[in-house]
């Protein structure tokens, strides 16, 4: 396939669980290096890639606040974890030889930048990997919301969200062998079968602001470059 890149720049979407690979509850350094030679590689055919991480893999707020810890200091705790997953795949980028900072919705001097728009284009203008962390700095909203939102915000091409299935299925595909993938979706489809892309929020602020999105598998080799060359993978919505 001719590396002919679609797409000028790019907002990528990981969970957290993605980062953990096989173990059960931690950060795979194999996974790791992986995620950062395949952004690597589509960064150097001139796309410009923005990231949003997840922090499941660390920390799951649903487990202490079944022990009584309030929803608000979970999600807190949440944001944190992203910001451990941003610099474990900074420091990922930087080992493979491409440039990436990571940006913060919550201060943290010494360590991180703080998130600015301006200051977020124009490290992507200049090719370097932004890896956004700290969700949207608010409890209460998931990282696909922070996603929707760097997304639109960096004014990217596309939203494309790394998911552990090939796409979107009218079921669960794990639990249903016959599942039938969408290779395109409206927005509206989406929402009238109720098929579950991304948060609520998220996806009906993408669909607002015509941010189209590619739901994809992460861990097929050569997948995310395949998308960003336009092949037929995953599913798109739009």
């Amino acid at each position: 396939m001719a590396k002919n890149p679609r797409y000028t720049r790019i907002l990528l979407k990981f969970s957290g669980e993605a980062l953990a690979g096989d173990t059960n509850y931690s950060i795979s350094p194999a996974v790791l290096d992986k995620i950062a030679a395949e952004i690597g590689e589509v960064t150097s055919l001139g796309v410009q890639v923005g990231v949003v991480v997840g922090g499941g893999n660390l920390f799951r707020g649903e487990t202490l606040s079944a022990a009584g810890i309030g929803r608000i200091t979970g999600d807190h705790m949440g944001m944190l974890a992203t910001l451990m997953n941003a610099l474990a795949l900074r420091d990922a980028c930087e080992r493979a030889g491409y440039e990436s900072r990571v940006m913060s919705a919550i201060p943290m001097s010494g360590i991180v930048d703080h998130y600015d728009r301006r200051k977020a284009i124009y490290h992507l203008t200049h090719g370097e990997i932004v890896i956004f962390a700290g969700g949207t700095g608010n409890p209460l909203v998931t990282t696909d919301s922070a996603a929707s939102l760097r997304a639109i915000e960096t004014e990217a091409d596309i939203l494309l969200k790394a998911t552990s299935v090939d796409g979107i299925y009218d079921k669960d595909p794990i639990k249903n062998p016959d599942a039938k993938m969408y290779t395109n979706l409206s927005f509206q489809e989406a929402l009238h079968k109720e098929l579950g892309v991304m948060d609520l929020a998220a996806f009906t602020q993408c669909r607002d602001q015509n941010m189209k999105i590619i739901v994809f598998n992460t861990n097929k080799e050569g997948a995310l470059m395949r998308v960003v060359c336009g092949a037929e993978e995953g599913t798109l919505v739009k």
